[in-house]
């Protein structure tokens, strides 16, 4: 076996997450890989009126400035100021504002394309090894090492890790090669993704309204744009994609009403169904998976990424501790450490979501006068308000370095 091919961390997957978790590691000496199934694009693409946007919390604002990248992703950023959560029809509402917590922003709007193109840019091939495209063909596990074989450029090769990082999404070929297991739930639901044109300006107010369908979120942009995720019955779905852009908008406005104003332009729409997926083993020996690949949630209140980074910061975190105890960045003290600082977070969001999905689509009555009653008393009451506001930035799981907008070194 070739010296290249020994490496202490290999991450299969070079998706968001597992891109974040190699620019988190590049400045250390540990010796990491990269296999991703697409091809590796490092052009650069202008912006779309219909890019895939993505809301990134407080925490993961503080995430990428530990890492080192906010800068970069800052000029395309747009900053959410209150969050404005309302039950359709009913009397109950909260008014989230960043002075809550005292932070310029609750959040940040982004691209997937800038978001992605950022990360890109830092990876570079002279410190990570970029294997793509690649296919991942098996995993041989051993006491000290990880033997993963892959076809790259029509070639069998053999690569050797001390850890296995499996960031491969909700389809991991990882988790398949394991024989791991998920708890799924599906929740009937589908979400109508698409980016809208305002009237007037939204003065950086996001909006999440929960409807008998499910809930429907719009994210400012730049300008008067913002992006809208509509949740429909599946049995809707196909009447609402169907829709020209006029009926389309016509719908939408009497679904959300006009509190933010005229809507007067959709662009491209996407229907994506939801489903909550848990896997029922997060390690396996040498084997860590995290992200998507272990755990794909429902987009209400927009946790499913920031969850995924939060592994990142935990992981990492574990990752450099267990190399400067050890050397071995791979054995079951650093993956017993990354479970207990990540699994409670992943139960707590998990359950979160889970519960205000079946709670806000429960027509019955007196829930449905406790709920809007629980919704009144949040934004009468400051300490439930700042409670709520701090689990929806994700402050309240492990304080790692990087959650706290700290450097790993």
């Amino acid at each position: 076996m070739s010296e290249k091919s020994n490496y202490d961390v290999i991450i299969v997957g070079g998706g968001l997450v597992g891109a974040s978790l190699a620019t988190a590691l590049e400045a250390t000496r540990l010796k990491i890989a990269i296999i991703e199934a697409a091809p590796w694009f490092t052009k650069q693409r202008p912006p779309s009126y219909d890019d895939r946007i993505i809301a990134l919390s407080h925490a993961s604002h503080r995430i990428f400035s530990g890492i080192g990248l906010w800068d970069k992703i800052a000029p395309e950023a747009t900053p959410i100021k209150h969050i404005h959560v309302s039950d359709q029809g009913q009397f109950g509402f909260t008014r989230l504002n960043n002075k809550d917590l005292g932070v310029p922003a609750l959040g940040y709007v982004v691209s997937a394309r800038h978001l992605g193109q950022t990360l890109n840019e830092v990876l570079t091939p002279s410190s990570i090894d970029i294997l793509a495209p690649a296919q991942l063909l098996q995993i041989n596990q051993h006491d000290k090492a990880v033997d993963v074989q892959i076809m790259l450029d029509k070639q069998p090769q053999t690569l050797q890790t001390r850890l296995l990082v499996a960031a491969d999404g909700d389809n991991s070929r990882v988790r398949e090669q394991l024989g791991i297991s998920t708890r799924e739930t599906d929740y009937g639901q589908t979400a109508v993704i698409a980016n809208i044109t305002v009237e007037y300006p939204h003065k950086n107010i996001a909006y999440e309204r929960f409807t008998p369908s499910g809930p429907l979120a719009l994210l400012p942009l730049a300008d008067n744009d913002c992006s809208l995720v509509w949740t429909c019955a599946r049995s809707e779905v196909n009447e609402v994609m169907a829709l020209d852009d006029q009926f389309f908008l016509k719908t939408l406005q009497a679904k959300f009403g006009w509190r933010l104003s005229r809507f007067t332009r959709v662009g491209q729409r996407h229907a994506y169904p939801l489903r909550l997926s848990r896997i029922q083993q997060h390690t396996c020996g040498r084997v860590v998976i995290i992200g998507n690949a272990a755990h794909t949630l429902h987009p209400v209140a927009g946790q499913g990424f920031n969850l995924g980074l939060r592994d990142v910061a935990s992981l990492a975190e574990a990752i450099i501790e267990g190399f400067w105890a050890s050397d071995d960045v791979g054995n079951e003290v650093v993956l017993r450490d990354y479970m207990a600082w990540q699994l409670p977070d992943q139960q707590r969001i998990t359950t979160i979501t889970d519960s205000l999905v079946r709670v806000f689509s429960n027509r019955f009555p007196p829930l449905v006068v406790a709920r809007n009653l629980g919704l009144l008393i949040t934004d009468a009451l400051p300490f439930l308000k700042k409670q709520f506001v701090r689990q929806l930035a994700g402050l309240n799981g492990h304080s790692s370095r990087l959650v706290r907008g700290l450097p790993l070194l």
